[in-house]
């Protein structure tokens, strides 16, 4: 009898770690994905999500694409007083339909507009090699498509950079 409640004492201690452990496991996981939340890391995670829908011929990724050439601005200061630093850059915007394309090109305006404040917030670091390209397109990606009502933006493509 002595034995059996010892047993069932340590059995049930053996629970508790276990749900002890377990709840401890899961918060450290939801802590460190709060954690990440940083701009340029939502930026990226949204931008995986865009559904890429079906895939479009060679033919309808030309109807379907808006090119933006020579967008001049400068970029932020890399932390030593004003930045003399500026960049030109030209994209092309792939739209998954027709209807995103017009949409596009009506708001050209709005659209420049989001590029140039977008990358004003940028230091020339961030803008530089392929992970800054990648960040450049994740932010306007995501801050275009919240512009857009009849389709959305598939692909952003840096087709020309000079940063001086």
């Amino acid at each position: 009898m002595f034995k059996s409640k010892i047993f069932i004492m340590v059995v049930a201690i053996l629970i508790a770690i276990t749900l002890i452990l377990t709840a401890a496991f899961v918060l450290w996981n939801y802590m460190d994905k709060s954690g990440a939340s940083d701009a340029t890391a939502q930026a990226q995670n949204s931008a995986r999500g865009v559904k890429s829908g079906k895939i479009l011929t060679p033919d309808q990724v030309k109807e379907f694409t808006v090119e933006m050439k020579e967008v001049l601005t400068n970029l932020a200061g890399s932390g030593n007083g004003a930045s003399n630093k500026f960049v030109k850059v030209s994209f092309a915007f792939e739209l998954e339909n027709k209807k995103g394309k017009e949409d596009f090109e009506k708001l050209q305006s709005r659209m420049k507009a989001i590029v140039i404040q977008t990358l004003a917030d940028m230091t020339p670091d961030q803008v530089s090699g392929k992970k800054g390209f990648d960040n450049l397109t994740s932010a306007l990606m995501n801050r275009m498509n919240e512009e857009l009502h009849n389709g959305k933006l598939q692909r952003i493509l840096i087709t020309d950079i000079v940063l001086q």
